[in-house]
């Protein structure tokens, strides 16, 4: 038997820019459904990266993935979100007109939302991480082969070999070394895809003995599965050497796929969803894109930019809504009416 939810706007996606979406629509008076296919709420910050540092929030110096979700979940209280995790939308049909838009949305786990407006939060869809080409590395998966630092204690006093060039690897070489016996950075080539200062930062430690950096690749894992002891490393003059590690940390980026999000009807452009920059809608009336599964001219792919964009797309969710009722911006330092709804200047 299906669940049948009627709602002002279905939210797809429970990552920090969905979540703040949410507050954005609680000031216009607007109630919000989230589903995500993850179990948890946070998105790739709880799921891939909840401890390392994120420096480009505003207001905040340095604040991990899964403390930003925690301030985002403060945040949108007052509004009472309803949240339906390990759910993936299934089907999208379009009951309404461009005037007065009006969606049936179906999950795979018997849902049905009758909702005025969707919003696709969902990052870059669903992710795998992509692995690189060494044989029996499954073996080793969840002992001494990991694609994600979700807990920094499980390297604590390991030698871990972290194996990339781009700003993950970069960043947990300099997270982890000062909590691992030894870090180990390889990258096959003297060249990073990292911010600069990362970069430095790795290099003056390498310099100083702190940590390890060299050339190469995998290409063999050493040790009685699923313990791991060593890698061994290929130059590009075809030497091997080996690096002693208990793990190992390859960061060869993510596959990201749309999913069912691709049979929607949505023009598509590179498995991303172009909107415009005005109200971020997509090329159906009543669905709007924000975060990174969107895309634009001048796009960056920044958790502050999605916030800004889910501001902007509230506003025009506000005149499907409400089509009757003029919107006038306030600021919540200046209105009454708003620091009541946010249990504040009472």
């Amino acid at each position: 038997m299906t669940d049948r939810i009627e709602t002002d706007v279905l939210i797809v996606g429970a990552g920090p820019v969905g979540l703040f979406a949410v507050f954005e629509l609680g000031l216009l008076d607007i109630k919000a459904h989230l589903v995500d296919i993850l179990p948890k709420i946070g998105g790739q910050c709880a799921e891939l990266y909840p401890e390392k540092p994120i420096y480009d929030i505003p207001g905040f110096p340095s604040i991990n993935g899964q403390e930003l979700v925690d301030n985002l979940l403060k945040q949108i209280e007052p509004f009472s979100p309803t949240f339906h995790l390990g759910e993936e939308v299934s089907e999208v049909e379009s009951l309404g007109t461009a005037e007065a838009p009006l969606f049936r949305v179906v999950t795979d786990g018997g849902k049905e939302f009758i909702t005025k407006t969707v919003i696709i939060a969902a990052g870059g869809g669903s992710f795998q991480p992509k692995k690189p080409p060494i044989a029996g590395i499954e073996a080793y998966e969840g002992t001494g082969v990991f694609y994600a630092v979700r807990k920094r204690d499980q390297f604590r006093d390991k030698k871990v070999l972290i194996v990339g060039g781009g700003d993950s690897a970069l960043d947990w070489t300099l997270n982890l070394h000062p909590i691992a016996s030894r870090v180990t950075l390889l990258h096959r080539r003297d060249a990073f895809r990292a911010a600069p200062d990362s970069v430095n930062k790795m290099r003056a430690l390498a310099a100083d003995g702190m940590l390890d950096f060299a050339l190469g690749q995998v290409v063999e894992l050493k040790g009685d599965a699923p313990v791991l002891n060593a890698a061994v490393i290929k130059r590009d003059d075809g030497s091997l050497f080996e690096v002693e590690a208990d793990i190992l940390v390859p960061f060869f980026g993510l596959t990201m796929k749309l999913g069912p999000i691709a049979n929607w009807g949505l023009n598509l452009h590179q498995n991303l969803i172009p909107v415009d920059t005005e109200k971020f809608e997509t090329s159906v009336p009543g669905i709007f894109s924000i975060g990174d599964i969107n895309t634009y001219p001048g796009k960056l792919k920044l958790i502050l930019s999605g916030f800004h964009e889910g501001a902007l797309a509230a506003q025009k969710v506000h005149h499907y809504v409400y089509p009757e009722k003029k919107l006038l911006f306030q600021y919540t330092t200046s209105s009454t009416s708003l620091q009541k709804k946010l249990g504040v200047g009472r």
